[in-house]
């Protein structure tokens, strides 16, 4: 018998030693475990989260009438109430489309403007610092004092809005492109070019990967601020949108129609980044394999 076979004979039987042994957990056990302690902890945190709702939302019902005067907190019956009130005549369904149109057209322009100008920027320094006195003054002038202007721009129509969720997004995407794309390592850089690399390849296999999670936390970020740009644009001058209804009911003194508009915009800014980040586990899966 050669020495080869022996240490194979010999490890077989260390192998089914160890697994007889009292309180030995095999690989596949283990990670069952680990399977488990994760769905646990995952519950344990929807149930967490459930419960401080439910808290607040008693609280908030006990203490109006009771400790504050409806008028200026409401209550969640009444909140509930207008909500179905505004969802049975059909008010809730054609605010939320014109917002959710303003917002995503605008979302779309501003992430697209924003990533080329951050890509072209990012790359070319004589480029950024020719151009990086003006990017400053303009995104350091408040977004909401622009709003009179885009509205004289583009008119009372949905075009104002897009326009305001458009040039709030912009910025918020132009710096984390910018910041992702020069922080590209220049060893994989020249890695890649000493391995033969074309400009295409570097752009698909080097840059874009770097800078894919700035990319994406800047368009995860500008999502609600493209919704308060839309619904800040609606508050100022419109007839239609989730910011009009809140708008109406507060030079109506109205504030369960308030909260009710507040409650259907925070909803939505919650679904919208739960999305979000299955989007970007989705694309960035290659980074927890590494």
């Amino acid at each position: 018998m050669n020495d080869n076979a022996v240490d194979t004979r010999r490890a077989a039987a260390a192998a089914a030693d160890i697994e007889r042994t009292p309180g030995h957990v095999v690989p596949g056990q283990f990670l069952r475990a680990a399977e488990r302690a994760e769905r646990n902890r995952r519950w344990s945190i929807r149930v967490g989260q459930v419960a401080i709702g439910i808290l607040v939302l008693a609280l908030w019902q006990g203490v109006s009438g009771w400790l504050i005067d409806p008028f200026f907190i409401s209550s969640p019956a009444d909140v509930a109430v207008r909500l179905w009130s505004w969802t049975m005549n059909g008010t809730l369904a054609g605010a939320f489309a014109y917002t959710m149109q303003a917002m995503i057209l605008g979302f779309v322009l501003g992430s697209l403007s924003g990533f080329t100008a951050g890509f072209l920027l990012g790359r070319s320094d004589l480029l950024a610092r020719i151009c990086d006195p003006y990017i400053t003054a303009i995104y350091c002038l408040p977004k909401i004092a622009l709003a009179p202007l885009m509205i004289m721009w583009f008119g009372i129509g949905i075009e104002s809005k897009i326009a305001m969720a458009a040039l709030i997004v912009f910025f918020l995407v132009f710096l984390n492109t910018f910041a992702g794309v020069r922080d590209v390592s220049a060893i994989h850089l020249n890695t890649a070019r000493i391995m033969g690399a074309n400009g295409w390849q570097l752009l698909r296999y080097v840059i874009f990967p770097s800078a894919a999670a700035w990319v994406l936390t800047g368009l995860k970020v500008s999502v609600p601020y493209a919704l308060i740009g839309a619904v800040v644009g609606e508050l100022i001058s419109s007839n239609r949108g989730i910011g009009f209804l809140i708008g109406q009911a507060s030079g109506l003194f109205d504030t369960a129609g308030v909260f009710a508009g507040l409650v259907v915009l925070a909803v939505t800014g919650i679904v919208l980044n739960a999305g979000l980040k299955m989007l970007e586990r989705h694309l960035l899966r290659w980074r927890d394999g590494a």
